[in-house]
């Protein structure tokens, strides 16, 4: 079952400025941030020097609002426009499935459905429309 669709917005490399900014301007409690650098090591896919310190992930509270918020990875794409993602957040990895399969329908992956070791079942992809999608697996309340 799906337990929520949230917004998700993402900067250029100044996350943890726009986390102060909105704890500032709309009252956003931080419940959670991670940089790109305290991500588990890879050496397959070390982690560059200028990327350690940009948020991999934010998650603040507006009233009963959920707001995700990440930088690009360096060297990543970034155009104006393109700030805001939607999360979808899913309970059972089946169902997981079945969303990304039918949002890429006529859309591009961005990320494949995989597991990722903050998920079981997580993948980006933009639908037909231009809106981009996060779809992740959450097994048990964080």
């Amino acid at each position: 079952m799906i337990l929520g669709v949230n917004p998700y917005l993402v900067t250029n490399g100044d996350g943890k400025e726009a986390v102060a900014f909105y704890q500032k301007a709309l009252g956003a409690e931080l419940i959670s941030m991670q940089t790109f650098g305290e991500m588990p090591e890879n050496p397959e896919f070390p982690i560059p020097p200028e990327a350690k310190d940009r948020v991999l992930h934010a998650y603040l509270k507006v009233g009963n609002t959920d707001l995700m918020l990440s930088d690009t990875f360096p060297g990543q794409p970034y155009q104006i426009g393109s700030q805001l993602n939607i999360a979808v957040i899913i309970n059972d990895i089946e169902e997981s499935k079945e969303v990304f399969q039918k949002l890429q329908d006529g859309g591009k992956v961005e990320m494949p459905l995989q597991e990722t070791f903050w998920s079981p079942s997580y993948g980006s992809v933009t639908d037909k429309y231009g809106v981009t999608w996060q779809v992740s697996t959450q097994l048990s309340e964080c």
